[in-house]
């Protein structure tokens, strides 16, 4: 579902006039535009199915191995509550029941649930969520690390912090099989 681009530059134009400012004035004529092209990107994953990037790419015949962990997946979203980015990384583990995907098509369902106004906590649930629905895995984990332009510019203006949060499903929801993971997420290179 595409944004409507005009819509969201006559907002812009409404925003700036309503801040004091002169929206055809040099500096700011072109924002609108710029901000609606924007929009569209940061909101691509509006309306769209992110376990479709899961209905192909099938690595038939493949083993499927003890585990995936796929980590430091970067994306970019925007806060529901200000309109303002967070970005971070997912680090995403499934233990593969009768099929496994290729590598690439996780990363497009993290960036498609990102793709939308999102809160952190749901983010990370719908990325547990689609992974279970897409794949049908014996086990989901999904950890999450970002920081909130909302946080950092305004408020508390902790420009520093950064939040995590985690999502398990099946097997990987007991705590022993969880530490494991959680130790090879952290481990660094």
């Amino acid at each position: 579902m595409a944004v409507d681009r005009e819509r969201i530059a006559e907002a812009v134009r409404a925003l700036l006039a309503a801040i004091g400012d002169d929206p055809s004035r040099p500096g700011l004529a072109e924002t609108p535009r710029r901000v609606a092209e924007a929009y569209d990107d940061y909101f691509s994953g509006v309306g769209v199915d992110p376990t479709i990037h899961l209905d192909s790419g099938d690595l038939a015949g493949e083993k499927t191995g003890e585990l995936v962990l796929l980590r430091d997946i970067e994306f970019r979203s925007m806060c529901e509550h200000h309109l303002l980015p967070f970005m971070g990384v997912a680090h995403v583990a499934y233990l593969p029941g009768e099929r496994i995907v290729g590598l690439g098509r996780i990363p497009r369902v993290v960036d498609t649930i990102a793709s939308r106004p999102q809160i952190q906590e749901r983010l990370t649930d719908e990325i547990a969520d689609a992974l279970v629905a897409g794949l049908e895995p014996r086990g989901v984990l999904v950890v999450v690390d970002a920081v909130h332009g909302c946080v950092a510019a305004r408020g508390s203006r902790q420009a520093k912090s950064s939040t995590v949060t985690v999502a398990s499903r099946g097997q990987l929801s007991e705590p022993i099989e969880r530490a494991e993971i959680m130790a090879l997420i952290g481990e660094r290179r």
